[in-house]
């Protein structure tokens, strides 16, 4: 025992509720924990048998700091708040509590905007959700842009535009920047999105169907194959997304655990509607009983966040009760937390608990070393969550010949190579790596826009501020958002450890250790995209060089393209040449000797 002495601490101890912190002789904060009875509580681990792990920390402590309150339920929020705040090393941590997404419906104007949200909800307008994470969120952004053209630009980019986006030449946006659309119009698109976003899409179906018969009546049958469209494929969304059942909002909780490795996965469902799932994976103290594992989540997860009515769990908790009086405090409404369900609440506690143990397994046999570094990769970038999918380009050529731009994605788990790509960069003035990196940007992420190919999490440019700057102007032009861009500029001596990091809406630019395992990961993506590029860049010339530049020119065969050869003694001379001289080789017209002029002209001056 450190200098400690139970019994002199015990016997001024109050046995009213409130919080007691753990410390050892470096005032570090072991453990932090709550109790109806403080005495009762804290004297149970000087007076009763004790399991290897609690033996070991009691045998650490050199002081116990308490602080009363007025209930149990004060107790269980204060616990909450500590644990977050000291990260005692034998509580049971939650080290991804981030605030949940939202889509976010602006309230100003005549034509409002539809976006990705998180954070303090201090704008004007409604928010939908949370949602379980950013993929959910711009998965739906993204249908609902196919059902109702509500416009998700920038109001920055929306006040300034002069002609239509991209997004209106796809469908997927009806154009308000530019008057393409009434408000009355516009705000029928509004209302139904928020009947979507609310769970009542059949009543949205019942709306969309009056206006196509009303439109069929009117002889208007272009705007009823329109909304007969819409209906379709609200239909199809409908039976790919809703689940049967009453609806409700509530939460589906389950725990998997093995390995000294836990993983809590939770279901969302909002009006009937599942809107996905999360995997959670909380740092463990040594011998952490599941039970318990899954109420500390729950406390730290809810409170102080938005809480829906009912919580479903896959086993009986500690102090549920308790959770469920501070949950129904802090939401000002009922809470019922239950782990006993029927019907279809079973079967959506049977899928939860399905998703808990597969993740569980994928995570015990994926790669831990990259997931530190994907963790350590999230806290240096300040990431709301981890990165599920991370993109990277790097521009490749020789002085400016046969420009090549690469893209490498990774996701959870490492490299996803059948999602790599390269562009062959032409057009452009040879060297130029801006306007490289902005062709390539433009052709990928076009792609992007048009649902094609997910969005990233994250965007690495290979350069400094400049290209930076071009991969925001790209993603501004294509009305994409949510991305966090990432330059990764090389040290003066280039030497691997000395990358600077120029964040997208930050002034300064971020450096980091060279042992950072955040660091080790940029590398290896930055890498594999330069090695990538470099072995386009081969290809491509290789296969130039192989070939004669006279081989793509139309009446040039074999026997004139000898003949041109030996008159002007190789090709470095024959390119030299002009005009007239071209003329004066037997069978060579003057219309042909233009084509081989201009043609060789082109080569030489970079062009491709």
């Amino acid at each position: 025992m450190t200098g400690f002495d139970p019994k002199a601490f015990l016997a001024t101890l109050t046995s009213r509720p409130g919080v007691y912190r753990m410390l050892d002789a470096d005032g570090e904060v072991l453990y932090v924990g709550k109790a109806k009875d403080l005495k009762r509580r804290v004297s149970s681990y000087f007076t009763r048998s004790l399991t290897r792990r609690v033996q070991l920390m009691v045998a650490r402590i050199a002081a116990i700091e308490v602080t009363v309150t007025h209930t149990e339920a004060e107790a269980l929020i204060l616990e909450n708040h500590l644990i977050k705040a000291l990260k005692p090393r034998y509580n049971v941590l939650l080290r991804d509590d981030k605030s949940y997404p939202y889509i976010f419906l602006s309230g100003d104007g005549p034509f409002p905007r539809l976006a990705y949200h998180r954070g303090a909800r201090r704008a004007r307008g409604r928010y939908f959700g949370p949602y379980p994470g950013s993929g959910a969120v711009r998965e739906t952004l993204h249908l609902l842009q196919k059902l109702f053209p509500v416009r998700q630009c920038e109001d920055s980019v929306y006040r300034n535009r002069s002609r239509p986006c991209l997004q209106y030449q796809i469908g997927r946006c009806s154009g308000p920047c530019v008057g393409l659309i009434s408000e009355s119009d516009y705000a029928q698109d509004v209302e139904a999105t928020v009947l979507f976003l609310e769970g009542r899409a059949n009543e949205v179906v019942d709306t969309l169907v009056q206006r196509m018969e009303a439109s069929s009546r009117a002889l208007e049958f272009e705007r009823a194959a329109r909304l007969r469209d819409q209906i379709a494929s609200l239909r199809q969304v409908q039976e790919r997304q809703y689940v049967s059942g009453r609806g409700g909002d509530l939460d589906v909780i389950a725990l998997a655990q093995a390995a000294g490795v836990a993983c809590i996965q939770v279901f969302h469902i909002r009006g009937g509607r599942n809107l996905g799932n999360r995997a959670w994976f909380p740092r463990l103290p040594d011998g952490a009983e599941p039970a318990d594992v899954l109420a500390a989540f729950v406390a730290q997860h809810y409170l102080g966040h938005q809480v829906p009515s009912e919580l479903i769990v896959d086993r009986e908790l500690p102090d549920a009760r308790l959770l469920a009086e501070a949950f129904g405090r802090q939401a000002g409404r009922r809470v019922r937390i239950t782990w006993r369900v029927r019907g279809e609440r079973a079967r959506w506690l049977a899928m939860t608990r399905d998703n808990a143990r597969i993740a569980l397994e994928s995570r015990v046999a994926s790669r831990a070393g990259y997931r530190d570094r994907l963790q350590a990769l999230g806290e240096a970038l300040a990431l709301p969550e981890l990165p599920q999918r991370m993109e990277c380009f790097d521009i490749s050529h020789t002085r400016g010949e046969r420009t090549v731009a690469s893209c490498v994605v990774f996701g959870g788990e490492g490299p996803l190579r059948s999602d790599y790509r390269r562009f062959n960069i032409a057009g452009i003035q040879g060297g130029d790596d801006y306007a490289a990196m902005g062709q390539a940007l433009q052709r990928r992420y076009r792609r992007v826009a048009e649902g094609e190919v997910p969005a990233p999490d994250v965007l690495f440019v290979d350069g400094g501020r400049g290209q930076l700057a071009r991969a925001r102007e790209v993603l501004g032009e294509l009305g994409l958002c949510g991305i966090t861009l990432v330059a990764v500029a090389k040290g003066p001596t280039r030497k691997p450890g000395l990358e600077t990091l120029w964040l997208d809406g930050r002034e300064r630019s971020l450096t980091l250790p060279p042992a950072s395992p955040a660091l080790h990961l940029i590398q290896e993506i930055r890498d594999e995209a330069h090695r990538f590029a470099i072995a386009g860049h081969r290809q491509r010339r290789a296969k130039v060089r192989r070939e004669s530049p006279l081989e793509g020119i139309p009446g040039i065969g074999p026997k004139r393209r000898r003949r041109l050869l030996q008159q002007f003694g190789g090709l470095q001379e024959l390119s030299r040449a002009g005009v007239e001289d071209l003329c004066r080789v037997p069978g060579i017209s003057r219309g042909l000797a233009r084509q081989i002029y201009d043609n060789l002209r082109g080569i030489d001056s970079g062009a491709v």
